[in-house]
């Protein structure tokens, strides 16, 4: 029996999962004007898998709709200035390993 290999990107498995999200964020910036001063690196816009969160026009945005719930936000933070806690039950990803 011949096994067929097939490569996957992440963004074509990251389409496997399914979110439902809640009307109310599971993710805060605790002070967005330690973001804006102190933060050079802009870290969480690189680190973050599911790219979360984006710099724009100044300002960090976070689209916590699209979270994996991975934490490496709350990790990974120089500045320690997420707070991270899971979605309330029902809401959040869904993830899909077909």
């Amino acid at each position: 029996m011949r096994e067929l290999k097939t490569e996957i990107n992440i963004d074509d498995k990251l389409y496997l999962n399914r979110w439902k999200p809640d009307h109310q964020s599971h993710l805060e910036i605790i002070d967005p004007k330690v973001c804006e001063a102190k933060c050079s690196g802009k870290d969480c816009t690189i680190f973050c898998p599911a790219r979360v969160y984006e710099w724009r026009d100044g300002r960090i945005a976070v689209g916590y709709e699209g979270c994996l719930e991975c934490g490496a936000c709350r990790i990974g933070c120089p500045h320690q200035n997420i707070r991270w806690r899971y979605p309330r039950g029902g809401y959040g990803v869904q993830f899909r390993l077909a």
